[in-house]
């Protein structure tokens, strides 16, 4: 399937999550496993470890493609488990690009 870029989406059709993923989340890949979730939804934004021991994840693009990330990410990569995932839906902020932060 081939996904229309997301500067090309009116931006009313952009929204934005952010996300806090609990479970054994870190040092299993998680970042990365996101990341490629991402990019290869077309989604813009970023993902990374918080000292809690939880991810933190902020994400904009078109609501389906948004739903489906949160879905891969309630899955996790292989060596993860997602014990629960907050969402909290808000505006987008022009991101470009997915990137892992520090």
């Amino acid at each position: 399937m081939v996904r229309e870029p997301l500067s090309s989406q009116a931006p009313t059709q952009y929204r934005a999550v952010h996300l806090i993923v609990y479970g054994m989340v870190q040092g299993v890949g998680f970042r990365y496993f996101t990341r490629t979730q991402a990019v290869r939804l077309g989604i813009a934004g970023w993902v990374r470890n918080r000292p809690d021991g939880t991810v933190e994840i902020w994400a904009e693009g078109p609501p389906d493609r948004l739903e489906t990330l949160i879905k891969a990410v309630r899955r996790g990569p292989s060596y993860s488990r997602v014990d629960r995932v907050e969402a909290t839906w808000s505006s987008p902020k022009g991101h470009r690009g997915f990137y892992i932060r520090s």
